[in-house]
């Protein structure tokens, strides 16, 4: 028995040893990582940093932390940020975003608060921290910009996956419902009758290809760019309006996207007048447009409903054959 005591006497001692060392690596790599960004022209501080958690947890701490990148001109600022692991699972981590959170970029600030912003990420065994899996939960995200315009979201999940299919690629699974768009959006129809304030809810299940991996470089040197998104599943509702859409687009190296995606759409003729108001569509194609459109609803029988192809093409738009505008520009700062 006395034996048996002694063991666990030296267990629990060497568990405490190795948990007090691993918690000092813990602060004293955070700390490193945030000077050597400072060596690098950024802006990089925390007020404090500490872990916590005896016996089983790194739990980090983060309190007045202010990163940004001279490269891109974003900055992100959080009075307290949290990384909580197990202390046997290190690559397995909870990220807990604060209730107000500020990202700047050379236009705008825009705050966000939230009563749940927290996600799961699970990285491969490598120093690179290499992304294998994500969870991501929000629960009432609201947003304001220095730019004029308010945001916000009852509830949304985003989950990735790295996939085993193709290198760099992750598989992505959005849903959100209660998504409140920006203000000046909703305002720039015709006084903001269209439509109601609220986005229903929304599915996306889809893929997006990056020139690189998403690890600690992605954030420490420069982020990986898009090459291909493919959607699976596109299904939202907002008010009378209804969208599906599956597709696939190839983005090159400017950002400018080529490819189609099938849509059906519900109450289109609606969707025309949304497009007009908000400047996606040259009034004077409106109505050329909407005569084509007939035709092809027509087509099916049901002249509410609309399976047309959106095409992206020379840094165009065309739904169907006719061109409505410029294809945006796909890159991540």
């Amino acid at each position: 028995m006395r034996k048996l005591v002694v063991i666990a006497v030296v267990l629990a001692a060497l568990w405490a040893g190795y948990w007090f060392i691993g918690a000092r690596g813990v602060e004293t790599a955070f700390t490193t990582w945030i000077e050597d960004r400072r060596s690098e022209g950024w802006v990089s501080q925390a007020d404090d940093i500490s872990t916590k958690g005896f016996p089983s947890r790194f739990d980090t701490i983060f309190t007045g932390l202010e990163l940004a990148d001279p490269d891109t001109g974003l900055a992100w600022r959080a009075d307290e940020f949290q990384i909580l692991a197990l202390s046997y699972q290190p690559n397995h981590v909870i990220a807990v975003w604060p209730g107000k959170q500020v990202i700047s970029s050379p236009v705008q600030n825009i705050s966000f608060t939230a009563d749940t912003f927290k996600g799961s990420l699970v990285f491969d065994a490598s120093t690179d921290l290499p992304l294998d899996r994500s969870s991501i939960v929000i629960d009432n995200l609201s947003m304001q910009s220095t730019g004029g315009w308010t945001a916000g979201l009852e509830s949304g999940q985003i989950a990735t996956r790295k996939s085993s299919v193709a290198p760099n690629r992750h598989d992505i699974h959005f849903e959100a419902t209660g998504l409140l768009p920006a203000s000046s959006f909703i305002q720039s129809f015709a006084g903001g009758d269209l439509l109601p304030p609220v986005f229903e809810r929304a599915l996306l299940k889809g893929s997006v290809d990056f020139t690189k991996p998403w690890d600690r470089h992605a954030i420490e040197d420069a982020r990986p760019q898009i090459t291909r998104i493919e959607i699976s599943e596109f299904d939202a509702k907002w008010g009378e309006l209804g969208l599906k859409a599956v597709g696939t687009v190839d983005v090159d190296p400017r950002g400018i996207p080529e490819g189609e995606v099938a849509i059906k759409a519900k109450n289109w003729r609606k969707m025309i007048k949304i497009a007009e108001a908000s400047g996606a569509i040259a009034p004077e194609l409106v109505s050329s447009v909407t005569r084509a459109l007939e035709f092809v609803a027509g087509l099916s029988g049901n002249s509410k409903s609309l399976d047309v192809t959106l095409r992206l093409s020379g840094g165009a738009v065309f739904l169907g054959p006719i061109p409505i505008g410029s294809a945006p520009i796909i890159k991540i700062r």
